[in-house]
Order: C-alpha cells, then structure tokens, then sequence
C-alpha cells in the first residue's frame, strides 16, 4: 500500500487555519453587528440584488454550536485532505464544494417556491455556513481513502470514513427535510458530489493505492 502524504505542521500556518481563522472573524464581525449577518446571507429570492452572499455565506455561522461543528470537522478532515492533495488542490475542493453547494441551495429552494414542494425548501429561507464546503472536503476524502477508521463524536466505535459521512449526510438530510433542524440539506449535498467528484479524478490521477 501507498499513499502519498504531505506533512503540514499543526501549528503552523496552513490553509485549514487560515480558513478557520477567516471564519472565527467573521463570527465575531457578524455576533458584534448583527446587521452585518443579513446582508452576507444567501436568500434564494434577492441572489441577483446580492450575488456577493454566493461566497459570503460560506464564512457566516448562526451560532457558536454551528461555528463549532463545521470548524472542528474542518480541522480534522482539512488537515486529512491537505496532506493528501497539496493546498492547490485543497483550496479548489473548499470554495469550488462551497458555491456549489450555494448554487444547489438556489436551484432546490426555488423549485420547491414554483412547484409548491415543502421538503424542496422555501427561496424566502435565508442560509449561512461552511458545512457545503466541508462536506465536499469529507467526500474528496472518502472518495480517496474509504475504508479509513475514523471515530464520530458521540459514538465511541471506529467505523470505516465512508460510512461516517454518508452516515451523517443521511442523517442530516433527514433532519433537514422534515424540518426537525435548521439544516440545509441541498447545500450539503451539492458540496459532497463536489468532493466525491474531486477525490475520484484525484485517485485515479496520482495512481497511488489507498485504503
């Protein structure tokens, strides 16, 4: 078996920490002038009067527990990828799983707007969050490396990375759609075709065997 791996110190200044650093400012930003959140969320219905929120939106959170959990997995699952793929790479697996997860958000809500379908979304819903891109750094990876263990916070076992994800993508989804949660399931999904995309020509690139 083997696997080309690039080491990135932890503590030194890499795109996974700059990227989280980016979003902890934005955060703050947005948690001193609140103002400031609405005019960088994505809404469906006002994309064309505010085409910047295709981005922006990727760097706002709606509370600290959302900010938490998609910096943590980026931190771990970023730091995974990178060392795998080099930044160029990295990068493009981020913000290109970012927009189309925006992307997937506008198309899905705005059909379910015309076509009268609730479990679509509604274009009047406001989304904010990385999780669209942090999904497609997950799927790059399980494209790449599926059968590595990986332990899920709150579940003590080590399971296989590929069922992890697709695991939480499903569960998150279902949440989302019969509105038990907030979750923007379409946004997810856009960014983990993105990242299963990504991590599948990345493979098959390099030639190398992964696990």
């Amino acid at each position: 078996m083997r696997v080309r791996y690039r080491s990135y110190d932890g503590f030194s200044l890499s795109p996974v920490l700059v990227l989280i650093i980016v979003n902890l400012l934005f955060f703050i930003i947005t948690a001193i002038v609140p103002a400031l959140r609405s005019s960088l969320s994505l809404l469906p219905v006002a994309f064309l009067s505010q085409p910047w929120t295709i981005l922006t939106s990727m760097f706002v959170h709606a509370g600290f527990g959302h900010i938490l959990a998609n910096m943590f997995t980026l931190y771990f699952f970023g730091r995974a990828l990178l060392g795998l793929v080099g930044q160029g790479r990295f990068l493009i697996v981020y913000f290109v799983g970012g927009l189309l997860a925006s992307i997937c958000y506008i198309v899905f809500t705005l059909m379910g707007g015309i076509l009268g379908i609730a479990f679509l979304g509604s274009p009047f819903t406001p989304v904010v969050g990385a999780s669209g891109a942090v999904f497609a750094i997950a799927g790059a990876l399980v494209a790449m490396m599926p059968r590595l263990p990986v332990i899920i916070f709150p579940i003590p076992i080590p399971m296989r990375l590929w069922i992890a994800v697709i695991g939480m993508f499903v569960i998150f989804s279902i949440f989302g759609i019969f509105n038990v949660l907030p979750i923007a399931w379409q946004a997810h999904l856009g960014g983990l075709i993105v990242g299963l995309i990504a991590g599948f020509i990345f493979r098959r690139r390099e030639r190398y065997r992964f696990f």
